[in-house]
């Protein structure tokens, strides 16, 4: 038994991957502001240090994170499955190699939660380290997206 979809869905559902990737994108860039701001309340003193507190960064950062891990895993699954029903195969390129790239480093980024509640310096560096190489991957993988969905769009 095969599920056969209309040719207007199939087309339509090209346009799910790039919608959650974009929405996905903002999202990372406000977790960015929030880290940045959970590392200046962490540093900062007297009055700064508690209206920075007021602002319950720790807790957006750690929210946000782990709304952008579900939707980074779920992406870039998606991604792959619909590519995989419009056309019968993955295309092997640096996109796609990219993102499920990315999707593993978040993962391992995630990961080090526990080691700096606890407050491992290290853990810290490393998250920092990885969630910008991620968010660097992120803004390339959106130029080439982009190129991705003209090349479908002029298909049409």
């Amino acid at each position: 038994m095969s599920l056969e979809l209309s040719p207007a869905v199939k087309y339509g559902l090209n346009f799910v991957h790039p919608a959650i990737m974009w929405v996905l994108l903002a999202l990372s860039l406000y977790a960015a502001y929030s880290g940045l701001q959970v590392q200046r309340t962490r540093n900062a003193q007297g009055e700064e240090k508690k209206e920075l507190i007021k602002g319950k960064y720790t807790i957006k950062h750690h929210q946000i994170g782990s709304i952008i891990l579900a939707l980074m895993v779920a992406g870039s699954i998606g991604g792959m499955a619909v590519t995989y029903i419009n056309n019968g195969k993955l295309f092997f390129g640096p996109h796609l190699l990219a993102g499920l790239g990315m999707t593993g480093l978040i993962a391992f980024s995630a990961s080090l939660s526990p080691f700096m509640q606890k407050g491992a310096n290290w853990a810290r560096a490393t998250h920092i380290l990885l969630n910008f190489s991620i968010l660097g991957l992120f803004i390339w993988q959106a130029v080439s997206g982009v190129e991705i969905v003209l090349k479908i769009l002029s298909k049409a």
